[in-house]
């Protein structure tokens, strides 16, 4: 009785382990001729969540655009800089404005009013990735200020 329980549960494991689901991951992007569509999803999107939260400053100090070595290139942004409070939590919102062949990067924080939180600066470094733009240039903008041209 004891090794068919084992059996079951080792067999379990096995299936749960190789569970190769269909669901696109978080960096992975939707192709289509939207460009909008085309950029992958960061783990500092804009959440449900946010709604009740306040919107607050994040200030970037740096950037940084690295181009993969994949084909077609695919385009990451690095930005380093500081929260407010430890409690502030970081949001990235990526928008291609293609009629104007910019891509909008806005970096902002949200964080609750109604908690207690040290005055201390939070530092942060992230990869936010763009995705591919074969065959096209474009200008990359952090928060109203352009950063960098990238042709794809």
């Amino acid at each position: 009785m004891k090794k068919n329980i084992l059996f079951s549960a080792l067999l379990a494991l096995l299936l749960l382990g190789c569970n190769t689901s269909s669901t696109p991951s978080a960096d992975a992007s939707v192709s289509s001729d939207d460009p909008v569509a085309d950029l992958p999803v960061s783990e500092f999107a804009a959440r449900p969540e946010d709604d009740v939260l306040v919107r607050g400053e994040a200030f970037v100090l740096n950037t940084d655009v690295l181009s993969l070595e994949s084909f077609p290139v695919q385009f990451t942004i690095v930005l380093k800089g500081n929260l407010p409070t430890p409690c502030h939590q970081l949001r990235v919102a990526t928008m291609v404005q293609d009629d104007e062949q910019k891509i909008v990067v806005d970096v902002y924080s949200v964080f609750d009013s109604n908690e207690l939180c040290a005055e201390v600066i939070q530092e942060f470094e992230v990869n936010i990735p763009l995705g591919s733009f074969p065959g096209k240039q474009y200008t990359i903008w952090v928060n109203g200020i352009q950063v960098a041209e990238i042709s794809g």
